[in-house]
């Protein structure tokens, strides 16, 4: 049995990157080493190659040249969203097994086709939920499972997205890379609709959807106010200016050497104020958040709201919108109880009728690292294990394509003017 994987990394931006220190981790360093890593960005790579000590030739700036030969056992997929299933199906026709970042698709007929591929080649894809690994969702499902609230009939959720991480990644980068980015929905909010179809254990039979974009117009532009932050009045005041969010934040925190969201606006490690500075004067990171022109883009939302139907009567609301705080919350209604799950109070409440009511702390039950609530190293931990047939794959791509079908009907429901939609089509 084969005790160590060797990988290669497609897409070298925060995500790609974030896993393969993790790989290289000493938890992990004795299951994993990093072959190869490809980005287009040339900054990106000499980000890489200082992260993962990596000589020139392991470096490559295109595809084609990364595709040439097998180079790894694993390949780590974290591109630009419309290349994931592109890019997947020619990794596992050549041998790859596949860590494949989220979204994977915005497209019925590409998700069936690439589990055509996927079943064809019978190589193993793991999408990246990492929530299904959070300590406090496996606490949630063990709950579930355990019928301490009963027979579930109800699920009420919603994901806060705080106001200058939405403006960061769903208006201004959305305004660079609009052609290659999947909807709000599914970009934000795959990992909420995995966990409602795994806590309701059942697919989802039907859905309607409303939102849209109210915030990020060119008419709610502070008055006076410029095409770059950098160079307008309001830079002092207003909540999205981008040196309120990249300069005065960043030194706030101490001037961190190499952390998201920082680490987005200048790759150079260490992160200096020059390069910060430099980087909101001349890239997308510095628009004025309501001159970004995503108003265009019929995709891009600051709130929506989904009602569903599973397959076994569950019925479940999902709320995504922008807000003050970030942190997701989940209400998990019983016939003889409720589970409230907050990630503002980092607490799950179990309340049974007639009884007295439960807290349950995060820290009682996570131990390390609080990305994703801890999920992003104990994804990666059982993905060896999975590689090595120890165990199943929580997040196999059969497993996603049900949350990706969801927020497709989702999003014709939205532009259907809320209208019901069949998750599975005939």
């Amino acid at each position: 049995m084969k005790e160590k994987f060797s990988v290669a990394t497609l897409g070298a931006g925060n995500r790609g990157c974030a896993y393969g220190e993790i790989m290289q981790n000493e938890k992990n360093a004795g299951h994993y080493k990093i072959n190869a890593v490809c980005d287009i960005n040339s900054e990106q790579l000499k980000k890489a190659k200082k992260i993962f000590d990596l000589p020139d030739e392991a470096l490559f700036s295109d595809e084609e040249s990364f595709f040439a030969v097998k180079r790894a056992d694993l390949m780590v997929i974290a591109t630009y969203d419309k290349y994931h299933v592109r890019q997947c199906i020619r990794a596992l026709e050549m041998g790859y097994d596949v860590l494949l970042e989220k979204p994977v698709s915005d497209s019925r007929e590409e998700i069936e086709k690439l589990l055509e591929v996927q079943k064809r080649t019978g190589r193993t894809v793991a999408v990246c939920h990492e929530l299904r690994y959070g300590p406090a969702y496996e606490k949630i499902y063990e709950l579930i499972q355990k019928g301490t609230v009963g027979d579930i009939f109800a699920i009420d959720a919603m994901e806060r997205v705080i106001y200058w991480h939405f403006a960061q990644a769903y208006v201004r980068i959305q305004s660079k890379y609009n052609d290659v980015a999947h909807p709000v929905i599914l970009g934000k909010c795959s990992h909420d609709l995995d966990l409602l179809y795994h806590f309701a254990g059942a697919e989802c039979e039907s859905l309607s959807s409303v939102g849209g974009l109210t915030c990020f117009r060119p008419e709610n532009a502070p008055e006076g106010s410029k095409e770059r932050c950098i160079d307008c009045p309001e830079k002092e005041v207003c909540p999205y200016s981008a040196k309120k969010i990249y300069i005065d934040r960043w030194e706030e925190k101490g001037c961190p050497e190499f952390i998201w969201p920082f680490n987005k606006v200048s790759v150079k490690i260490p992160n200096t104020k020059d390069d910060l500075y430099e980087g909101i004067k001349n890239t997308h990171f510095g628009k004025c958040a309501f001159r970004c022109g995503v108003e265009k883009n019929p995709h891009v939302v600051d709130h929506q709201l989904i009602q569903m139907q599973f397959k076994n009567g569950i019925t479940a609301t999902l709320k995504m919108l922008m807000a003050g705080g970030s942190g997701r919350r989940i209400n998990i209604f019983g016939t003889c109880g409720e589970i409230l799950m907050d990630e503002r109070s980092s607490t799950i409440e179990v309340m049974r009728y007639g009884e007295e009511k439960e807290v349950i702390g995060f820290n009682t039950i996570i131990e390390r690292g609080h990305a994703h609530g801890g999920g992003d190293e104990r994804m990666v931990e059982g993905l060896y294990h999975v590689l090595r047939g120890e165990c199943e794959n929580r997040t196999s791509l059969r497993e996603s394509a049900e949350c990706h079908l969801m927020g497709i009907a989702a999003e014709e429901s939205r532009l259907a003017g809320g209208a019901t939609v069949k998750v599975h089509k005939d």
